[in-house]
């Protein structure tokens, strides 16, 4: 199973002739390709697995994705 996390993007630059980009993830910034995803643009939400950002969803989305990632988290540690 795969797993991808939206987060924010915050800044774009190109590395080696690759679109890059900033992504916040609550507070975690990391360096994701944007080679999928060449319309992103800073603000945005994007879903990152394994550093490359697999396409742009919009706010509420990656709100509900980010909640349903806590309340797994949340099950799991009830459960121990």
């Amino acid at each position: 199973m795969c797993l991808a996390i939206p987060g924010r993007l915050v800044d774009t630059f190109e590395e080696s002739g690759l679109k890059m980009g900033k992504v916040d993830f609550g507070g975690v910034k990391r360096k994701v390709c944007l080679e999928h995803v060449p319309h992103a643009e800073r603000g945005c939400f994007v879903l990152v697995h394994v550093g490359f950002a697999l396409s742009v969803v919009d706010e509420e989305e990656a709100r509900r994705t980010l909640d349903v990632l806590r309340e797994l988290d949340a099950i799991e540690e009830a459960l121990g």
